[in-house]
């Protein structure tokens, strides 16, 4: 370390699209890079999801000295980087999917639910993209961080804090150097099952020098977010979505209601099943995941062409024919197989996929619910902080530098305590 160190933040994808920030600290010989995940766009319908294809279609970063040069080409320097350690704020794949492409020498935090959660979601190797040298589902491995104990990476100092997302386990980050303090939410939000972490990790990146915010809230200024934009509307927080879910039960007695949810979101599932006045019954691929992850044994149920797992409880298995005949005793997860669905039957799609009218995928999935006369309500709780919540955090903390990352539009943050700045992809900024 000397006198003229500075701290610098290169800003490398995520900036304006919703998902895959790409962002790296450096001080002196010390680097961290964080999140690791791929911008969705499937409308771009590319013909593979290969290293130079994601990097030509500005789906990940062009990040030097991270990726593994086995799928690079171009060797690490590791001369002017002594220290190097990456993260990942959350499950969702738009900041974890390209985990695998780091170079394995380097070290990967994330919180504790991400570490263990990961490698049970890529167990048949369609969740992250491949390592090179590694069968498909290989996970590289990941480091579980205490929460709030701090990780020392050269002249870097990394704090991990518990946050609120619609994806289990999603932290934030506090990212301190020998002068200089950088806050990073990842995805967070004020109406979800833990506000009070919110407003902790809110407390501790008080007065940061700067603040990388996502800003999903704000990408539709033409749409009013309280009433018509897609991502806010319904249910205001998690708790309203499963007291709706409970009342359309309680509702409809003498009817078959399925749903959905997005297997990371297993936190709003989970609340699904203790509340649920009929008795849920999960895909047996859910119902592994969560005894996978969290070793929890839920009632599941086999489609015909499913392989079987050995550590599901045999005696919790429903019948698919069962529920397939059911109007009254079961609140079922529907993955496939919709038009075997009961005419006059009620479908749940929470959050789950295809994930909403961005998707190509979205329209089609809808209009077969109607073709085969089965009501599809599409009951969304957003993982984002709306307007109103993001201008909260941003109080709370007080940045010196605002950066909103993770959105449409970026311009429309605004920071009354001090600098805003909307860098370019690539740009680095000193501190």
């Amino acid at each position: 370390m000397t006198l003229k160190d500075k701290t610098t933040v290169t800003f490398y994808n995520g900036l304006t699209t919703i998902g895959g920030p790409m962002i790296e600290v450096a001080y002196n010989k010390s680097h961290v890079l964080f999140d690791l995940g791929e911008v969705y766009r499937p409308e771009l319908k590319l013909p593979d999801e290969s290293y130079q294809t994601l990097i030509k279609n500005q789906l990940i970063g062009d990040v030097p000295n991270f990726y593994d040069p086995k799928i690079t080409g171009k060797p690490i320097d590791t001369e002017r980087w002594e220290h190097s350690a990456a993260y990942i704020s959350h499950l969702h794949l738009d900041h974890s999917k390209a985990l695998n492409l780091l170079a394995p020498e380097i070290s990967l935090y994330a919180g504790p639910i991400t570490a263990h959660l990961l490698p049970a979601l890529n167990e048949n190797g369609d969740f992250l993209l491949p390592a090179a040298g590694h069968e498909k589902n290989y996970t590289r491995p990941i480091i579980a961080a205490e929460y709030k104990k701090p990780i020392k990476v050269g002249d870097i100092t990394l704090e991990i804090y518990p946050s609120d997302h619609d994806a289990y386990g999603a932290t934030g980050l506090l990212v301190k150097t020998p002068d200089k303090q950088i806050a990073y939410t990842g995805d967070i939000r004020l109406h979800g099952y833990h506000p009070d972490w919110v407003r902790a990790f809110m407390q501790a990146a008080k007065a940061s020098d700067m603040l990388i915010i996502e800003g999903t809230g704000v990408s539709w200024p033409e749409e009013k977010h309280d009433e018509s934009s897609e991502e806010f509307t319904g249910p205001k927080n998690e708790v309203e979505l499963t007291e709706k879910i409970v009342r359309l039960q309680n509702a409809n007695p003498d009817r078959q209601i399925t749903f959905n949810t997005y297997p990371t979101n297993v936190e709003r599932l989970l609340r699904i099943v203790s509340d649920s006045p009929r008795k849920v019954v999960l895909h047996a691929k859910r119902a592994h995941l969560i005894k996978d992850s969290l070793n929890e044994d839920y009632p599941y149920y086999y489609l015909p062409e499913d392989k079987k797992y050995s550590d599901l409880n045999p005696e919790l298995e429903v019948s698919y024919d069962e529920l397939l005949a059911d109007n009254h005793k079961y609140l079922w997860q529907a993955v496939s197989d919709y038009d075997k669905l009961q005419v006059g039957g009620l479908y749940i799609h929470s959050n789950a996929e295809p994930l909403g009218d961005f998707d190509p995928a979205y329209k089609p999935f809808v209009e077969q619910f109607a073709k085969n006369k089965i009501e599809f309500i599409a009951l969304r709780c957003s993982g984002h902080a709306d307007e109103k919540e993001l201008k909260e955090i941003i109080g709370g903390i007080q940045p010196a530098i605002l950066v909103p990352v993770h959105t449409l539009h970026p311009e429309l943050e605004e920071n009354p305590f001090g600098e805003r700045i909307l860098p370019k992809r690539g740009q680095t900024v000193t501190l």
